[in-house]
């Protein structure tokens, strides 16, 4: 039997994207099993255009969650994510998707290939493209073997195995790494570019900043590799004046004494591994 993916979209105030997303799904050659909107306390029509394709889908729920409204990256997504997850029922690939996107038709029958050829396929995702002058262009903030997380596809026995999601910044790191602790590969798919119609970060309040610093030290990068990744990051967003943030927000969780995202063990293997990728590119 073939596998079926089922799709979470946690949505705040998306009425002018959701429809362009919701059309760009319901056109794919593969199809969903199930979609799940999480109308995530909006205060605009979000959920009204969600129900406007009710006849689209061959399963379609659109459920209201109460959150805050501050837009902080993380907990607030998560914690959506998670609510429609309690919807989803069985799946084989479940898929958390951003309410801002538009999907190249083939895009999941390509991602569904994935999983079915490669049984170490873990994980699975194309790229983001922003636009810029007029021209859609890969939005260059990763590596090419990171997902974003506007579009995560998770094998269930992956996903089950990392734990789920956490709920808290660097959730979309965490989840590859241990993923790869595991043994599971993460496939990127570098033909399959997804238009990200709302660019990253574009409604995060000014604390987000701090908050990738913390995200760092939650990782159990440690000071150097939180650096580095800092001095990485501030470099692509063109804003050198990040790079003193994160690092602020990496010694205040530093000294708070912040919970990780990872265990001892977790977190030493994920030094070796930054380590290593690291230096492979030195070399």
């Amino acid at each position: 039997m073939p596998l079926q993916y089922t799709t979470v979209i946690p949505a705040h105030n998306e009425e002018a994207f959701i429809g362009q997303m919701l059309e760009s799904l319901a056109k794919q050659s593969a199809l969903p099993a199930k979609v799940i909107v999480v109308d995530d306390n909006s205060t605009d029509r979000t959920a009204a255009m969600a129900l406007s394709f009710r006849e689209r889908f061959r399963d379609l729920a659109v459920i209201r969650n109460e959150s805050g409204n501050e837009h902080l990256p993380g907990s607030k997504v998560i914690r959506a994510f998670e609510r429609g997850l309690r919807e989803a029922g069985e799946f084989d690939i479940i898929v958390k998707l951003d309410a801002d996107l538009v999907l190249p038709q083939d895009y999941f029958e390509k991602i569904m290939e994935v999983f079915a050829k490669n049984p170490a396929a873990g994980m699975a995702g194309g790229f983001a493209t922003i636009e810029k002058n007029g021209q859609w262009v890969v939005e260059n903030l990763t590596d090419k073997d990171h997902i974003r997380g506007a579009f995560k596809a998770y094998r269930k026995e992956c996903f089950n195995q990392i734990g789920g999601l956490r709920p808290a910044m660097g959730w979309d790191t965490v989840d590859e790494l241990l993923a790869r602790y595991h043994g599971w590969e993460v496939v990127t798919l570098p033909e399959l570019l997804v238009r990200h119609l709302k660019p990253t970060g574009v409604s995060y309040a000014k604390e987000a900043r701090y908050k990738q610093g913390a995200a760092f030290y939650r990782l159990g990068y440690g000071f150097w590799i939180t650096a580095i990744a800092s001095a990485k990051l501030a470099m692509k967003k063109g804003r050198a004046v990040l790079f003193a943030d994160y690092l602020k927000g990496y010694f205040k969780a530093a000294r708070s004494g912040e919970q990780l995202l990872v265990n001892a063990e977790e977190a030493r293997w994920i030094r070796q591994y930054r380590w290593k990728k690291m230096k492979s590119k030195l070399f």
